[in-house]
């Protein structure tokens, strides 16, 4: 015959309260924390234009060599007193998840300044 004993439910609820803390703890070591956003700029003299840079060309994207591959659009860059096109090309990532932040002009003091592009995490 079964004899019931008082208390026995609520120790092996404790019992597995503590299983399932220690456990927690055990595993919260694990947890993966999402990463910083984090930015990759060349350094280098700031450039600034006196006149604002023309519109861009329209440029004709071809086909990636890779799935990895990001297109780098083209942008006008002030040398010599003049603004000269370079022209976008296909480049890789320097790790997954990683994007292309695009150069950018802006009006500041003394003219128009440039932005350098550089890789950005998402």
């Amino acid at each position: 015959m079964f004899l019931h004993r008082p208390g026995a439910r609520i120790r092996r609820a404790g019992a597995l309260t503590l299983l399932v803390a220690a456990a927690a703890a055990a595993l919260s070591g694990c947890v993966v924390a999402p990463p910083v956003r984090q930015v990759v700029v060349e350094q280098g003299p700031p450039i600034v234009a006196p006149i604002a840079p023309p519109p861009p060309y329209v440029e004709t994207v071809t086909v990636a060599p890779s799935p990895v591959h990001v297109w780098v659009g083209g942008f006008w860059e002030w040398g010599g007193g003049r603004y000269a096109w370079r022209p976008g090309h296909w480049a890789a990532p320097p790790r997954p998840g990683w994007v292309w932040v695009p150069q950018r002009w802006e009006p500041g003091p003394g003219g128009w300044h440039m932005r350098q592009g550089h890789w950005g995490y998402r």
